[in-house]
């Protein structure tokens, strides 16, 4: 054979370029139901973590409205402001950005949401894992892009807002969830207000610095890896990361950025 190199050697490879790097940047999503604390992978997934940050230091997450909750799945926010009334408005999005799927979809992780069949489609909005999705959202559309996770015990704060009751608000709002709101106040028409919503101040940056809680130990999304590997065997060309694309990376040594 041309080349020797199993999937497994591939994974090895990109375990070890992706996930020995130092992490950086600990930001801070300040919801009502209290401050949730992550710190970003800028060094595997730097486009990803540059974006985000962009909207940050823009203020676009401003008085965001987390607009999906999805109970044992993900609960979803970045794309809509409330701002003392009702529907929510967009938050204007920039370029999308391209897709770097190099971590698993855990719980704890923040991963960037896309559009059905576009993997390079991200803009704005992210989501918190709630659960293990590794299986569903490392292959599905390309993969989802894993670009940062929720530090110590906050991810009791995301179970909080994941437990409340879910409202149809319209368009992507279909299932908000609500606080302090009934489906009885729904049926009779009560309005509904900021009391309500679970809506996220602001996300700031607490720090900086170059190295940031260096001991977190992301998972590698593998099955992305095997999933391309077995379309190569069989001639098929699902997923957006062929396996020439990752034997080419061994080739090159490893560089830090896998997706360009």
């Amino acid at each position: 054979m041309r080349f020797q190199f199993s999937t497994l050697a591939i994974v090895a490879t990109l375990s070890t370029a992706s996930l020995g790097l130092a992490n950086a940047t600990e930001v801070q999503i300040k919801t009502v139901l209290g401050d949730v604390s992550v710190n970003l992978f800028d060094n595997t997934t730097p486009q990803t973590v540059a974006n985000f940050l962009t909207y940050v230091d823009s203020g676009a997450y401003f008085n965001n409205v987390v607009h999906r909750s999805e109970p044992g799945f993900v609960v979803q926010a970045g794309g809509f402001q409330y701002n003392d009334m009702l529907p929510l408005d967009t938050v204007p999005a920039g370029s999308a950005i391209q897709n770097e799927p190099l971590l698993s979809n855990r719980r704890g992780t923040i991963a960037m949401a896309k559009l059905a069949g576009n993997a390079n489609s991200a803009t704005s909005q992210w989501f918190i894992n709630v659960s293990d999705n590794s299986t569903n959202l490392d292959m599905q559309n390309g993969g989802f892009t894993v670009f940062g996770q929720v530090l110590g015990d906050d991810m009791e704060i995301i179970d909080a807002i994941a437990a409340l009751e879910r409202f149809n608000l319209g368009g992507e709002a279909s299932a908000a969830p609500l606080r302090d709101y009934s489906q009885a106040q729904a049926t009779a028409g009560v309005g509904i207000t900021s009391d309500n919503l679970v809506i996220i101040s602001d996300v700031v940056v607490i720090d900086r610095a170059i190295v940031t809680h260096s001991e977190l130990t992301p998972t590698t999304n593998t099955l992305l890896v095997q999933n391309s590997s077995a379309d190569s065997s069989s001639g098929g060309s699902g997923g957006s990361v062929g396996l020439w694309g990752l034997l080419a990376l061994v080739v090159l040594g490893c560089r830090r950025r896998v997706f360009n």
